[in-house]
Protein backbone atom coordinates (compact mmCIF):
# COMPACT_ATOMS: atom_id res chain seq x y z
CA UNK A 1 0.00 0.00 0.00
CA UNK A 2 1.42 3.43 -0.86
CA UNK A 3 2.18 6.01 1.80
CA UNK A 4 -1.06 7.34 3.22
CA UNK A 5 -2.01 10.98 2.85
CA UNK A 6 -2.90 13.05 5.86
CA UNK A 7 -6.00 11.74 7.55
CA UNK A 8 -9.36 13.28 6.68
CA UNK A 9 -10.46 14.82 9.95
CA UNK A 10 -13.24 17.18 8.89
CA UNK A 11 -16.80 16.19 7.96
CA UNK A 12 -16.74 19.17 5.59
CA UNK A 13 -14.09 17.50 3.45
CA UNK A 14 -15.44 17.32 -0.15
CA UNK A 15 -14.82 13.57 -0.33
CA UNK A 16 -16.81 12.99 2.84
CA UNK A 17 -19.66 15.13 1.55
CA UNK A 18 -19.64 13.10 -1.66
CA UNK A 19 -19.74 9.84 0.28
CA UNK A 20 -22.86 11.03 2.07
CA UNK A 21 -24.51 12.04 -1.22
CA UNK A 22 -23.74 8.63 -2.70
CA UNK A 23 -25.05 6.91 0.38
CA UNK A 24 -28.33 8.83 0.41
CA UNK A 25 -29.22 9.38 -3.25
CA UNK A 26 -29.63 6.77 -5.98
CA UNK A 27 -29.49 9.57 -8.54
CA UNK A 28 -25.94 10.37 -7.43
CA UNK A 29 -24.96 6.72 -7.63
CA UNK A 30 -26.31 6.49 -11.17
CA UNK A 31 -24.72 9.75 -12.27
CA UNK A 32 -21.30 8.92 -10.86
CA UNK A 33 -21.55 5.19 -11.63
CA UNK A 34 -20.37 4.44 -8.10
CA UNK A 35 -21.72 2.70 -5.04
CA UNK A 36 -20.53 2.14 -1.49
CA UNK A 37 -19.33 -1.06 0.15
CA UNK A 38 -18.82 -0.96 3.90
CA UNK A 39 -16.97 -3.78 5.62
CA UNK A 40 -13.91 -5.93 5.06
CA UNK A 41 -15.87 -9.13 4.36
CA UNK A 42 -18.16 -7.51 1.82
CA UNK A 43 -15.27 -5.78 0.07
CA UNK A 44 -13.27 -9.03 -0.07
CA UNK A 45 -16.19 -10.85 -1.70
CA UNK A 46 -16.63 -8.03 -4.23
CA UNK A 47 -12.93 -8.05 -5.12
CA UNK A 48 -12.95 -11.82 -5.56
CA UNK A 49 -15.81 -11.31 -7.99
CA UNK A 50 -13.67 -8.88 -10.00
CA UNK A 51 -15.18 -5.58 -8.87
CA UNK A 52 -12.72 -2.68 -9.19
CA UNK A 53 -12.09 -0.36 -6.26
CA UNK A 54 -12.32 3.30 -7.19
CA UNK A 55 -11.29 4.62 -3.77
CA UNK A 56 -10.82 3.23 -0.28
CA UNK A 57 -11.44 4.95 3.07
CA UNK A 58 -9.89 3.36 6.15
CA UNK A 59 -10.14 4.31 9.81
CA UNK A 60 -6.94 2.99 11.44
CA UNK A 61 -8.58 3.10 14.87
CA UNK A 62 -11.25 0.62 13.76
CA UNK A 63 -9.61 -1.55 11.08
CA UNK A 64 -7.19 -4.17 12.36
CA UNK A 65 -3.54 -4.11 11.22
CA UNK A 66 -4.06 -7.43 9.44
CA UNK A 67 -7.04 -6.04 7.55
CA UNK A 68 -5.14 -2.91 6.60
CA UNK A 69 -2.28 -5.00 5.26
CA UNK A 70 -4.63 -7.23 3.28
CA UNK A 71 -6.32 -4.19 1.75
CA UNK A 72 -3.13 -3.39 -0.14
CA UNK A 73 -3.75 -6.37 -2.39
CA UNK A 74 -7.28 -5.22 -3.15
CA UNK A 75 -6.28 -1.95 -4.76
CA UNK A 76 -5.90 -1.44 -8.47
CA UNK A 77 -3.08 0.66 -9.85
CA UNK A 78 -5.29 3.71 -10.21
CA UNK A 79 -7.22 3.25 -6.94
CA UNK A 80 -7.12 6.02 -4.39
CA UNK A 81 -7.10 5.45 -0.65
CA UNK A 82 -7.53 7.72 2.33
CA UNK A 83 -7.26 7.46 6.08
CA UNK A 84 -10.19 8.86 8.02
CA UNK A 85 -10.42 9.89 11.66
CA UNK A 86 -12.81 7.93 13.85
CA UNK A 87 -15.34 10.77 14.37
CA UNK A 88 -15.55 11.40 10.62
CA UNK A 89 -15.78 7.70 9.77
CA UNK A 90 -18.60 7.24 12.24
CA UNK A 91 -20.44 10.02 10.43
CA UNK A 92 -20.33 8.20 7.07
CA UNK A 93 -20.65 4.63 8.37
CA UNK A 94 -24.18 3.32 7.82
CA UNK A 95 -24.13 0.39 10.23
CA UNK A 96 -23.29 -0.11 13.88
CA UNK A 97 -20.03 -1.76 14.84
CA UNK A 98 -18.30 -0.90 11.59
CA UNK A 99 -14.83 -2.33 11.07
CA UNK A 100 -13.52 0.96 9.68
CA UNK A 101 -13.41 0.03 5.99
CA UNK A 102 -15.45 1.70 3.28
CA UNK A 103 -14.92 1.62 -0.49
CA UNK A 104 -16.33 3.23 -3.58
CA UNK A 105 -16.67 0.76 -6.43
CA UNK A 106 -17.98 0.62 -9.98
CA UNK A 107 -21.08 -1.61 -9.90
CA UNK A 108 -21.31 -4.32 -12.57
CA UNK A 109 -23.65 -3.61 -15.47
CA UNK A 110 -25.36 -6.91 -16.34
CA UNK A 111 -27.91 -7.17 -19.16
CA UNK A 112 -30.24 -10.02 -20.11
CA UNK A 113 -28.60 -10.29 -23.52
CA UNK A 114 -25.17 -10.70 -21.93
CA UNK A 115 -26.01 -13.44 -19.44
CA UNK A 116 -24.03 -16.64 -20.00
CA UNK A 117 -26.35 -19.46 -19.03
CA UNK A 118 -26.03 -23.23 -18.84
CA UNK A 119 -28.40 -25.53 -20.72
CA UNK A 120 -30.86 -25.66 -17.80
CA UNK A 121 -30.48 -22.40 -15.89
CA UNK A 122 -32.05 -21.70 -12.52
CA UNK A 123 -33.15 -18.07 -12.30
CA UNK A 124 -34.75 -16.08 -9.50
CA UNK A 125 -37.10 -13.34 -10.70
CA UNK A 126 -38.34 -10.56 -8.41
CA UNK A 127 -41.02 -8.12 -9.45
CA UNK A 128 -40.97 -4.51 -8.21
CA UNK A 129 -38.78 -5.28 -5.20
CA UNK A 130 -38.60 -2.22 -2.97
CA UNK A 131 -36.97 -3.35 0.29
CA UNK A 132 -33.16 -3.59 0.12
CA UNK A 133 -33.24 -6.09 2.98
CA UNK A 134 -35.44 -8.52 1.03
CA UNK A 135 -33.28 -8.14 -2.07
CA UNK A 136 -30.15 -8.78 -0.03
CA UNK A 137 -31.58 -11.88 1.64
CA UNK A 138 -32.64 -13.34 -1.71
CA UNK A 139 -29.19 -12.65 -3.16
CA UNK A 140 -27.68 -14.65 -0.30
CA UNK A 141 -30.02 -17.52 -1.19
CA UNK A 142 -29.02 -17.21 -4.85
CA UNK A 143 -25.35 -17.38 -3.94
CA UNK A 144 -25.81 -20.34 -1.58
CA UNK A 145 -27.81 -22.26 -4.19
CA UNK A 146 -25.53 -21.18 -7.05
CA UNK A 147 -28.46 -19.80 -9.02
CA UNK A 148 -27.43 -18.55 -12.44
CA UNK A 149 -28.90 -15.04 -12.11
CA UNK A 150 -31.28 -12.82 -10.19
CA UNK A 151 -33.54 -10.77 -12.45
CA UNK A 152 -35.51 -7.83 -11.07
CA UNK A 153 -38.48 -6.58 -13.07
CA UNK A 154 -39.34 -2.91 -12.69
CA UNK A 155 -37.36 -2.46 -9.44
CA UNK A 156 -38.44 0.16 -6.94
CA UNK A 157 -35.02 0.27 -5.32
CA UNK A 158 -31.52 0.76 -6.64
CA UNK A 159 -30.03 -2.73 -7.00
CA UNK A 160 -26.71 -1.45 -5.68
CA UNK A 161 -28.21 0.45 -2.78
CA UNK A 162 -25.58 0.27 0.02
CA UNK A 163 -28.16 -1.38 2.27
CA UNK A 164 -28.80 -4.08 -0.32
CA UNK A 165 -25.06 -4.70 -0.55
CA UNK A 166 -24.84 -4.90 3.23
CA UNK A 167 -27.81 -7.26 3.64
CA UNK A 168 -26.49 -9.48 0.85
CA UNK A 169 -23.06 -9.56 2.54
CA UNK A 170 -21.62 -8.76 -0.87
CA UNK A 171 -23.44 -11.58 -2.70
CA UNK A 172 -24.87 -9.07 -5.17
CA UNK A 173 -21.41 -9.23 -6.74
CA UNK A 174 -21.24 -13.06 -6.87
CA UNK A 175 -24.54 -13.62 -8.72
CA UNK A 176 -25.32 -11.76 -11.97
CA UNK A 177 -28.12 -9.34 -11.08
CA UNK A 178 -30.14 -7.69 -13.84
CA UNK A 179 -32.78 -4.97 -13.84
CA UNK A 180 -35.29 -5.15 -16.69
CA UNK A 181 -38.98 -4.78 -17.51
CA UNK A 182 -41.73 -7.36 -17.31
CA UNK A 183 -42.15 -7.38 -21.08
CA UNK A 184 -38.44 -7.85 -21.75
CA UNK A 185 -38.21 -10.66 -19.21
CA UNK A 186 -41.14 -12.61 -20.64
CA UNK A 187 -39.90 -12.27 -24.21
CA UNK A 188 -36.40 -13.32 -23.19
CA UNK A 189 -37.67 -16.38 -21.28
CA UNK A 190 -39.75 -17.49 -24.26
CA UNK A 191 -36.79 -17.00 -26.58
CA UNK A 192 -34.58 -19.20 -24.38
CA UNK A 193 -37.17 -21.84 -23.55
CA UNK A 194 -37.21 -20.98 -19.84
CA UNK A 195 -40.32 -22.12 -18.00
CA UNK A 196 -41.71 -19.51 -15.60
CA UNK A 197 -43.25 -20.48 -12.25
CA UNK A 198 -45.21 -17.72 -10.52
CA UNK A 199 -45.52 -17.98 -6.73
CA UNK A 200 -49.10 -16.83 -6.13
CA UNK A 201 -52.26 -17.99 -4.41
CA UNK A 202 -54.70 -18.69 -7.25
CA UNK A 203 -57.34 -21.31 -8.03
CA UNK A 204 -55.05 -22.94 -10.57
CA UNK A 205 -51.92 -22.95 -8.39
CA UNK A 206 -50.33 -26.32 -7.63
CA UNK A 207 -48.01 -27.30 -4.75
CA UNK A 208 -44.39 -26.54 -5.57
CA UNK A 209 -43.35 -30.10 -4.69
CA UNK A 210 -45.32 -31.42 -7.67
CA UNK A 211 -43.32 -29.34 -10.17
CA UNK A 212 -40.29 -30.41 -12.15
CA UNK A 213 -37.65 -27.71 -11.75
CA UNK A 214 -34.87 -29.66 -13.45
CA UNK A 215 -35.24 -27.94 -16.80
CA UNK A 216 -34.67 -24.26 -17.61
CA UNK A 217 -36.52 -22.63 -14.71
CA UNK A 218 -37.41 -19.14 -13.53
CA UNK A 219 -38.99 -18.82 -10.07
CA UNK A 220 -41.05 -15.62 -10.13
CA UNK A 221 -41.74 -13.81 -6.86
CA UNK A 222 -43.83 -10.73 -6.04
CA UNK A 223 -43.68 -8.07 -3.35
CA UNK A 224 -44.47 -8.54 0.34
CA UNK A 225 -47.47 -6.24 0.22
CA UNK A 226 -49.09 -6.94 -3.15
CA UNK A 227 -47.61 -10.13 -4.55
CA UNK A 228 -47.27 -10.39 -8.33
CA UNK A 229 -49.10 -8.06 -10.67
CA UNK A 230 -51.91 -9.81 -12.56
CA UNK A 231 -50.10 -9.16 -15.84
CA UNK A 232 -46.97 -11.05 -14.83
CA UNK A 233 -48.78 -13.77 -12.92
CA UNK A 234 -51.06 -14.59 -15.85
CA UNK A 235 -48.20 -14.54 -18.34
CA UNK A 236 -46.21 -17.19 -16.45
CA UNK A 237 -46.40 -20.84 -17.47
CA UNK A 238 -47.51 -22.18 -14.09
CA UNK A 239 -48.70 -20.79 -10.76
CA UNK A 240 -47.34 -22.52 -7.67
CA UNK A 241 -47.89 -22.36 -3.93
CA UNK A 242 -46.16 -23.41 -0.74
CA UNK A 243 -48.99 -25.11 1.19
CA UNK A 244 -49.70 -23.31 4.48
CA UNK A 245 -50.80 -25.47 7.41
CA UNK A 246 -51.35 -22.77 10.02
CA UNK A 247 -53.34 -19.58 10.45
CA UNK A 248 -51.34 -17.46 7.97
CA UNK A 249 -51.57 -17.79 4.21
CA UNK A 250 -48.13 -16.58 3.13
CA UNK A 251 -44.45 -16.33 4.05
CA UNK A 252 -41.89 -13.56 3.90
CA UNK A 253 -40.78 -13.32 0.26
CA UNK A 254 -37.15 -14.11 1.05
CA UNK A 255 -38.18 -17.21 3.03
CA UNK A 256 -40.51 -18.39 0.26
CA UNK A 257 -37.81 -17.84 -2.33
CA UNK A 258 -35.35 -19.91 -0.32
CA UNK A 259 -37.81 -22.81 -0.02
CA UNK A 260 -38.54 -22.89 -3.75
CA UNK A 261 -34.91 -22.43 -4.72
CA UNK A 262 -33.58 -25.28 -2.63
CA UNK A 263 -36.36 -27.58 -3.84
CA UNK A 264 -35.04 -26.90 -7.35
CA UNK A 265 -31.50 -27.60 -6.12
CA UNK A 266 -32.63 -30.86 -4.50
CA UNK A 267 -34.28 -32.04 -7.70
CA UNK A 268 -31.24 -31.17 -9.79
CA UNK A 269 -28.88 -33.02 -7.47
CA UNK A 270 -30.99 -36.17 -7.80
CA UNK A 271 -30.98 -36.03 -11.60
Amino acid sequence: MPAAPDAITSPQNPRIKNLLRLQQKSSERRQQNLTIIEGYRELTIARQAGVAVHSLFVCPELASPAQQEALAGMLDRDSEWFTVSKPVFEKVAYREGSDGILALVRPPQHKLANLKLPAAPLLLVLEAVEKPGNLGAILRTADAAQADAVIVCDPRTDLYNPNAIRSSIGCIFTVPTVATTREELLAWCRQHGIRTYAAALTETAIPYTTCDFRGPTALVMGTEADGLTPELREACDQTIIIPMRGAIDSLNVSTATAILTFEAVRQRQQR
